[in-house]
């Protein structure tokens, strides 16, 4: 399919449940795979899927970092104060302890990403509908 539905539903790890548990910090509907929760391991990987046009909102990690390993779709990755990269399967995202950023799909693209993430996330303002839609006209 054209919008790379298949390779996200069809990825090396499953897709995961509706994300009904981190939703308010999301625009459109994503999908959340814990792969590694373990206690004594200080960090989560999780295989996290959005449909087209779903993001997450701004956030940061604090005392922590976190590290984006695509697998699948198009997507967008974007740090405050910078300009918004596209991502493809194979591009590989490093977000250092206390960057605002925010991550997704682009709105044409399913996008699915392997997240490894240290610290504690502060949540932020959703990206707005504006910025988003400019994103995709520059792409």
């Amino acid at each position: 399919m054209a919008n790379n539905e298949n390779s996200v539903k069809q990825g090396l790890f499953a897709m995961g449940d509706l994300n009904v548990a981190f939703q308010q910090y999301f625009t459109g509907a994503s999908y959340h795979n814990s792969l590694v929760k373990d206690d004594q391991v200080t960090v989560t990987v999780s295989n996290v899927s959005f449909e087209p046009g779903a993001r997450n909102n701004w956030h940061i990690h604090h005392n922590g970092y976190q590290i984006l390993l695509v697998t699948g779709g198009e997507g967008w990755y974007q740090e405050a104060g910078r300009p918004a990269q596209r991502l493809h399967p194979g591009d590989v995202v490093v977000t250092h302890d206390g960057v605002k950023h925010w991550h997704g799909a682009t709105k044409d693209s399913w996008f699915s990403h392997i997240a490894i993430t240290a610290g504690t996330p502060e949540w932020l303002e959703p990206v707005s509908d504006a910025d988003y839609q400019a994103l995709d006209q520059e792409g």
